[in-house]
Order: structure tokens, then C-alpha cells, then sequence
């Protein structure tokens, strides 16, 4: 049996198997049901490895052994297979999830945070910046920025800059009833079919005009995107985030005023 590599290579990212493993299931999925024997002339992997090998597949749910003699293997259905491996995958991140919740319990935890504590302040302000690349990175770092604030957001977005950032800011809006939300943005029907459901503390406030990406928290935090959403490629999108109160409050101002003059 003769597989391209690059679908031997796809099928092992997908499944997370090694080279025998993947060669050795592909020769049992062309048969159906082979031995040990037959899979290794198959495959081309050497005999000495092939049982250790279905007894791997054996194990992660990929193939069935068959009673008798000589002994045989039988392919699992690949939808089935898909299930097992989701499922062991959801176990994997369920187990890993818990080991860090606790972690944030522990005395370890305790360790590492006044680690940070001790470092953090003898950190000059000015020093409190930084470059974020890549889009899902910018939406996480703004999910981090979200957490701290306590009275304000204020953001300037585009249309699709704003339908991505809203559910981040409704999570926020719940949490805290108390904090002021301004969003000043241009409006597509996505996002117009978003905002008609927003928690009362978002306000929104539509402009033509404005053409700019960048959010303010507690007019101290900002957090600025470099280049136009609409031409740039979402990996090579970049933001700057400062801690600057100096700034964040001169900008804010500017904010305010035009806020106050668009209906």
C-alpha cells in the first residue's frame, strides 16, 4: 500500500500519532481486519515493533483485537474514533484546568504572586508597556485589561473591531454594574443586532468620522491598535498597550468632548 507522506503527515497532527502508529493504522483501515504480520508487510513497519505498536492503537481506541489464531486486528469505524480522541482531549484540558485552579489555592501560588509583588515595584511606571501582536493575542490582553478596571472603559473601534469586542465587554458589564462603558464606533448590521441586547452601563454612540482603534481603562491603561483592521491580516495586527495616567486622561478629555457632541 503506497500513502503520500503529506497525508500520513496530516493524519498524525490530527491524531496525535507518532510515524508507525499512523502507517500501521492506514494499512489496517485499507483492510478492514489484518494480523500483525500482514499490517507489517503492509506498512513497511518492522515486525518487531508492530505489536507494540496495535497495542498502542489498541489502547488510544483506534483498533480492535480480535479473538482467535492467528490473532487479528480490526478497524474502529473513523467517526467513533473522532469521539474517543475529542473525548480524551476534553479529559486532558478538564484534568489540566483543575491542577491550575488548585495551584491558585496553594501556597505555591502564594510564592509566585509575591514574586511578582516584590518585582513589580521596583518597576518604573514608564516602563509598563508593551507591543501585542496578532489579533487573538490583542483580545486577550484586552480581556486581561477589562479585569482591573473599576470605573471606566472607554473605546474607539471599527465596525468589526466593535462585533468582536462586545462580548468581552458585556462579560465585563455584568460583573460590574457600577463601571461606565463608552463605546464610540461606525455600525454594521452585525454590530446593530448585537447592541440592541447590551447590559444598561454600555453606551454607544455611532460616528463616521472617528477612524481609529483604541480603548482606555480607568483613564490610566491604554491600549492601542497600529494598523487598519480592513487591510490587515489578522496574524500581522499589532497593538501597544501603556500605562500612562498623564496620557490616558489627556486622551480621555479629547474622548468626552467628542462624545458630548455626537448624538
Amino acid at each position: 500500500m503506497i500513502v503520500q507522506e503529506e497525508f500520513l503527515k496530516k493524519l498524525r497532527a490530527a491524531f496525535d500519532l507518532n510515524i508507525y502508529e499512523v502507517k500501521i493504522w492506514t494499512a489496517l483501515l485499507s483492510r478492514g481486519l489484518a494480523t500483525a504480520g500482514e499490517l507489517s508487510d503492509i506498512s513497511g513497519v518492522p515486525r518487531s515493533r508492530t505489536y507494540d505498536v496495535l497495542e498502542s492503537l489498541e489502547k488510544k481506541g483506534f483498533v480492535v483485537m480480535k479473538l482467535g489464531k492467528p490473532i487479528k486486528y480490526l478497524a474502529v469505524e473513523p467517526n467513533e474514533i473522532v469521539k474517543r480522541v475529542k473525548k480524551v482531549i476534553q479529559q486532558t484540558v478538564d484534568e489540566r484546568i483543575q491542577s491550575l485552579d488548585n495551584v491558585k489555592t496553594s501556597k505555591l501560588f502564594e510564592e509566585i504572586q509575591s514574586l511578582y509583588s516584590t518585582g513589580i515595584n521596583h518597576v518604573d511606571i514608564t516602563s509598563l508597556s508593551g507591543a501585542v501582536r496578532g489579533r487573538n493575542n490583542i483580545l486577550n490582553h484586552l480581556d486581561s485589561m477589562l479585569r482591573t478596571a473599576e470605573k471606566s472603559v472607554i473605546l474607539v473601534t471599527t465596525p468589526d473591531g466593535l462585533v468582536r469586542k462586545l462580548p468581552l465587554l458585556e462579560k465585563t458589564a455584568k460583573k460590574n454594574k457600577e463601571l461606565k462603558i463608552k463605546i464610540i464606533s461606525q455600525l454594521n448590521k452585525e454590530s446593530k443586532d448585537l447592541i440592541k441586547k447590551l447590559s444598561p452601563n454600555i453606551k454607544i454612540k455611532e460616528s463616521n468620522e472617528i477612524n481609529a482603534r483604541f480603548i482606555i481603562i480607568d483613564n490610566k491603561n491604554i491600549l492601542f491598535m497600529t494598523a487598519d483592521d480592513k487591510i490587515t491580516h489578522e496574524s500581522y495586527d499589532n497593538g501597544v498597550w501603556v500605562n500612562t495616567p498623564f496620557f490616558a486622561s489627556a486622551l480621555g478629555s479629547l474622548f468626552e468632548q467628542a462624545w458630548n457632541k455626537l448624538k
